[in-house]
């Protein structure tokens, strides 16, 4: 053991020489729930210790968005009118945890304490994995039938019918008027993966293509789901984002008469799942996107590295994140190479990691090697400016005072007309004299506080600290810095 431990070290040490660390850079991981049994067997408190954990493991390991599922068929992990308690939950649809608690607004509040954002994940046309069996007497299947059709064993919205979309604008309206949710997500699953079957959408092509041709016309259905979804949220908080993780190959070169796609080989958001990335963000109807490009460095048939650099090249708009499966990852050995390449990539600004349960049982040493390396500082996240530009107020009346092992900080906050503009966060920079102020150096970030308040302990020999104190609102736009100095 203590000759893995000292490899380990050493090769730490070695990504560390030379490593620059960003201050601002998103750091996700994604927790599902579909098919995941464990949390039907859990009481309430249980169920609440879980989430507490591995909020804590994640925080340790510098995650600073979790993306979790919180409808996953159709059905819902929080108190919906609009669709049944998950079967995943409590191991029936339609049954609520009992005691009584509401999942995701735990959950939200939970991120928030830690200073860690919430993205509510939501898969936007499946309604049932296997058949309609298992689906509760209030599902909207039984209602209204003709909206849905079975595919490969699968009960799925005809993303063709507009009823169906206008439930989904429904559900997200919903969940951003009630919860403190800050961001909607959406992941790959549009029009499901090819499985050698038509898909079957006559009636609805029928009726609505509009004399289009169906490739056009099944395109043109989700841009308008995603375009109406925007809208939707837009319309009830200005601040909540909408993001996507298609599928990571948008299109193949050799498919594209132009040229323009991927070097690469394999299923297409755009031809296969009818899902025109491109189109969404440079028309602004996402915030962000996080291609899946899951695959190895040097896979021959998608590359990450290709892919990487391709939606580096292509995605110009939305903010840009990599997607990464950690396992495969792990297995390859390529953590560090992968990292280092979002970092180099001039638009890529993060990475978001599938799942999180391989981050939370340290599989290949994930969680060992982002803590003590890749995310050794924290990293506050890339600002949304394209939605607002705005600074917040400088923070107000900056104290110090001696307690029992350290020192107390406390300032105040100016009132702001506007919700969105009020503090989310505060960053607490420490600077040793003859140390130049440069609030850019993540290394300089002692602390992340989600109150006016912040307790630093007493380290180190040094007499004199200067103290730079700033606001982040919900944009994570960042105030000017207000000083105090620190005497030991």
């Amino acid at each position: 053991m203590k000759y893995t431990l000292l490899f380990l070290s050493l090769l730490l040490a070695g990504a560390l020489h030379g490593q620059e660390f960003p201050k601002r850079e998103f750091r996700g991981a994604w927790i599902q729930t579909v098919f995941q049994a464990e949390y039907a067997r859990m009481t309430t408190d249980e169920m609440k210790a879980d989430f507490s954990r591995k909020l804590d493991h994640l925080r340790t390991a510098g995650m600073n968005v979790i993306l979790f599922q919180v409808r996953p068929e159709a059905d819902a992990w929080y108190a919906s009118s609009l669709e049944p308690w998950s079967r995943f939950l409590a191991g029936k649809q339609g049954v609520a945890p009992e005691p009584f608690f509401d999942p995701m607004r735990f959950l939200v509040n939970e991120c928030h304490r830690r200073g860690m954002e919430f993205h509510a994940w939501i898969n936007p046309f499946r309604a049932g994995t296997s058949g309609v069996d298992h689906l509760a007497a209030d599902h909207l299947y039984h209602r209204h039938p003709e909206w849905f059709v079975r595919y490969n064993g699968q009960l799925l919205f005809d993303p063709g019918r507009p009823e169906g979309r206008q439930h989904l604008l429904d559900v997200a309206r919903d969940i951003v008027s009630r919860y403190d949710v800050d961001a909607i997500h959406l992941d790959d699953y549009f029009y499901p993966y090819p499985a050698g079957l038509p898909f079957p959408d006559d009636e609805s092509f029928k009726e609505h293509g509009k004399g289009l041709g169906r490739a056009d016309w099944r395109r043109e259905n989700i841009n308008r789901l995603v375009r109406e979804l925007k809208q939707t949220i837009r319309d009830v908080k200005p601040w909540v984002r909408l993001g996507i993780s298609p599928f990571g190959i948008y299109r193949n070169k050799k498919d594209t008469p132009d040229g323009s796609g991927s070097d690469t080989r394999g299923t297409q958001a755009y031809a296969d799942l009818y899902a025109d990335v491109l189109l969404w963000e440079r028309s602004g109807w996402i915030d962000y996107v996080i291609p899946q490009i899951y695959w190895e460095t040097g896979h021959e048939v998608a590359g990450h590295v290709t892919l990487a650099r391709w939606w580096n090249e292509n995605a110009r708009h939305a903010h840009l994140y990599t997607g990464q499966d950690v396992a495969r990852t792990m297995k390859a050995g390529e953590l560090g190479k992968k990292i280092n390449l979002s970092r180099a990539l001039s638009r890529v600004k993060g990475n978001c990691f599938w799942p999180a349960n391989e981050i939370l049982r340290d599989n290949g040493g994930v969680a060992d090697s982002l803590v003590a390396c890749y995310h050794r500082y924290p990293a506050l996240l890339p600002a949304y400016r394209a939605l607002s530009s705005r600074r917040p107020s400088r923070v107000e009346r900056p104290r110090v005072s001696r307690v029992d092992g350290g020192y107390a900080l406390e300032w105040g906050v100016k009132k702001e007309r506007d919700e969105e503009h009020l503090p989310r966060y505060f960053v607490i920079y420490c600077f040793g004299p003859g140390e130049r102020v440069d609030l850019d150096d993540a290394t300089k970030i002692k602390a992340i506080a989600t109150r006016p308040a912040c307790f630093l302990p007493a380290r180190g020999r040094v007499r004199s600290y200067r103290i730079v104190i700033t606001a982040v609102d919900r944009y994570h736009n960042e105030s000017r810095g207000r000083r105090v100095v620190l005497e030991l």
